[in-house]
Parts: C-alpha cells; sequence; structure tokens
C-alpha cells in the first residue's frame, strides 16, 4: 500500500495557503478506480487525477464527499482529523482515496491505497480513518 502527501499540500502547508483546522477550507474525500497512481505526489490540483474518479452514480456522486468536522490537534504528534466518510445506497468499487482541497484551487492533499479491490453492493462503504488521524506530522 502507498499512500502519499502530494507536494503540493507540503508547499501549501507552508505557504499558509491551505486550512485544516474547523471552520477551515472545504475537503473532499473523492473514491478512485483502479487506474490511479497513488504513487505519483508531484500531481497538484483535482483536474490532474479526476479522469480515474468512479463514476457518477450507484451512491456515488462525482467529485466525492465533504469531510465533516475537520479538525488540528497540536501536539508532538499533530494531528489532522475529520469524522469517517461514508456513502450509503451503495454499490461500486474503489481501489484509492483522495483528499483535495476545493478552497485552495482544487488542490491535491493525500491519497490513499485501499490495498486492492474494496467494493460494495447494496451497502454502506466508509472510510474509518486511524484513530491517530488522518495525516499526522511528528
Amino acid at each position: 500500500m502507498a499512500n502519499i502527501l502530494y507536494n503540493r499540500f507540503k508547499y501549501n502547508l507552508m505557504t499558509k495557503a491551505v486550512n485544516l483546522g474547523a471552520g477551515g477550507d472545504t475537503i473532499l474525500v473523492a473514491l478512485m478506480k483502479t487506474g490511479h497512481s497513488a504513487s505519483t505526489a508531484t500531481d497538484n490540483t483535482w483536474s490532474q487525477v479526476s479522469a480515474n474518479e468512479l463514476d457518477n452514480g450507484s451512491g456515488y456522486i462525482t467529485n466525492g464527499a465533504t469531510l465533516g468536522n475537520q479538525s488540528v490537534a497540536q501536539a508532538a504528534a499533530t494531528k489532522f482529523d475529520g469524522d469517517d466518510t461514508a456513502w450509503t445506497s451503495a454499490s461500486f468499487t474503489a481501489y484509492y482515496a483522495v483528499l483535495y482541497d476545493t478552497t485552495a484551487t482544487s488542490n491535491l492533499i493525500c491519497s490513499f491505497d485501499f490495498g486492492g479491490a474494496k467494493t460494495v453492493a447494496s451497502g454502506t462503504f466508509t472510510i474509518v480513518y486511524n484513530a491517530s488521524g488522518i495525516i499526522t506530522l511528528t
């Protein structure tokens, strides 16, 4: 499994172009097909990866779902977190998830590799984020 932080996201953190905290930027979580490359950290914007997004329908809406209740907790391991993301009445197969910032001209944040096909049939597809946060910086 190859999970990545996009280089643009790291740059945006250092130039204060992204706000991940409560009341911050709108972050979307999109699901991707097998053709997505989770090892290309040099992509910058959603338009560079969106061709591999799941098709609209069967419980999935194009461009993804909004990440709810974003938060940033400062500590030795500072973490960005949010609610688990779910799609209901879903019937599809996803291989990756991509988080991107729609407030900052759809700049990419990170990509998660599910380690293979994850299929749901007439049910709820949920991404359960790590208890240590979606992104943890140490």
